[in-house]
């Protein structure tokens, strides 16, 4: 499963559909996904149907010329295809169909976020050996990642990412503290709390996706372990209570209800943010003093130059209109503020939740990857220029970079010119990452678009009555 590429895998199964001699294909496929989305959902029934279409296919491309002379890999990466370009389609019909499902899935996301405000490594006991919160961010991370894809192999690619992470962490450290290898008694919990601190979104829906969705001759091996121990944290989570996290049941009553009181304040600050928000747009549709523009820079480095000059000339242009008057304000000096937010910051209970969406601030050199450099530097420039109008805005002089600064940033701009690249072997982990980024659904129906039109005159080409697979 592992070595299939799957975004190739649909590119070479919408190449091959092209082919006049696939037009039996292309109407069986459309048939198929406009009948099942006119029935009314039944996951049961859906399962069985799906499972059946996926295997009956498979076989008949095994045995049509179309297919001749191929490898097994190669058959392996068609069915990939298939699969994810049939589920992207029905995802919609077939995705949290049933009012049980999205229940449950609110059910157990409240419970999470109860339970993360107070769980412990030691409450699962996981020995001090093996704790290594920090790192396990990265884990968390590639679990939250789950609800972007449509296609079930996508989705238990988080799956796998977030448990191999763990895995290697947990190897690691029996290896630098020599202890004997970690097993199931060490990696399910680690793979729990990860899970509740995590709180992925519509984790059962998720999980059952993947259950009856996901062709089952591949549903094997390492992805079925990975996959059963998921489960495993899913139904713990889901009956956690006073003993299951080596509590007194009053101590697990009490941190309940402290959870509830914390996250109603927090949801109650963002209701009166968003109701401030709501005047501040009535003010705006009905004439009333505009705030200063503030665009978000983009996510390219080609283009984070230019949002930058927009920015900035956009900034000026309000600023000759507002400012003059706010000079005769007394103000806050930067350093008051940066006070301020620190003693706040000191306040929170769990300072280490403020801080979830910074994971490179956890990070460490060896954890990073070329893949990272990119991301950072938006991230740098996004913060010096944040920074930079804030001090402008409160009339301090930003720090300017030092003379080692300003060397070092000299040294890394010669180590690399335009046009030159680097090469480097990935490892397992960074294999299976790249190879659910390449199967992303939004990349892989970019494609299927362009591929599908020329599948359209193709088929129209021939005169024939072969409708092309609809959108």
């Amino acid at each position: 499963m592992e070595n299939a590429d799957v975004f190739l895998g649909l590119h070479d199964f919408l190449e091959r559909m092209r082919q006049p001699s696939a037009a039996d294909f292309v109407k069986s496929i459309k048939s198929f996904i406009v009948s099942f989305s006119n029935n009314a959902p039944d996951p049961e029934k859906d399962s069985a149907a799906i499972q059946q279409f996926l295997a009956s296919m498979e076989a008949a491309f095994r045995a049509h010329p179309l297919w001749a002379g191929c490898s097994e890999e190669e058959l392996e990466s068609a069915g990939e295809g298939l699969e994810k370009y049939v589920m992207t389609k029905l995802f919609p019909r077939v995705f949290a169909s049933h009012p049980n499902d999205v229940k449950l899935d609110d059910q157990l996301s409240e419970k999470m976020a109860l339970v993360q405000q107070f769980v412990r490594p030691e409450n699962l006991d996981i020995k001090p050996t093996f704790q290594n919160e920090t790192s396990w961010l990265l884990a968390q991370k590639e679990l939250q990642k789950i609800n972007m894809y449509k296609a079930p192999r996508d989705k238990l690619v988080c799956i796998l990412n977030c448990c191999k992470v763990i895995s290697n962490l947990l190897l690691n450290a029996s290896l630098a503290s020599n202890v004997n290898p970690p097993g199931a008694d060490e990696f399910l919990p680690v793979l729990i709390y990860v899970t509740i601190k995590a709180n992925p979104p519509q984790l059962h829906s998720n999980l059952l996706y993947i259950q009856r969705y996901r062709h089952q001759s591949r549903l094997v091996a390492e992805p079925a372990y990975f996959f059963t121990n998921m489960l495993s944290a899913e139904s713990f989570i889901s009956n956690i209570d006073a003993n299951a996290l080596s509590m007194e049941g009053t101590e697990f009553e009490k941190n309940m209800e402290s959870a509830r009181a914390l996250l109603s304040v927090l949801s109650n600050e963002l209701d009166g943010d968003l109701d401030q928000s709501d005047r501040n747009a009535t003010d705006v549709s009905r004439g009333g003093p505009l705030e200063p523009k503030r665009q978000s820079l983009s996510a390219s480095s080609k283009d984070t130059d230019s949002t930058l000059r927009r920015n900035l000339s956009e900034a000026k242009s309000t600023s000759d209109q507002e400012v003059p008057n706010a000079k005769n304000q007394l103000m806050p000096s930067l350093s008051d503020l940066e006070n301020k937010g620190a003693v706040m910051l000191l306040k929170e209970d769990i300072v280490s939740q403020v801080f979830r969406d910074y994971p490179y601030l956890f990070a460490h050199v060896g954890d990073l990857t070329l893949d990272n450099v990119e991301d950072l530097l938006n991230n740098y420039k996004q913060l010096v220029f944040k920074y930079v109008c804030l001090s402008k805005g409160l009339g301090a002089a930003p720090p300017p970079l030092s003379s080692s600064q300003t060397q070092k940033q000299k040294k890394v701009v010669t180590m690399k010119e335009p046009g030159d690249t680097i090469a480097v072997e990935p490892n397992n982990e960074s294999k299976e990452r790249s190879m659910q980024d390449d199967g992303s659904d939004e990349v892989s129906l970019l494609e299927e678009e362009n591929l599908e039109s020329k599948m359209q005159q193709d088929v129209a080409a021939q005169g024939g009555g072969n409708d092309e697979i609809s959108q």
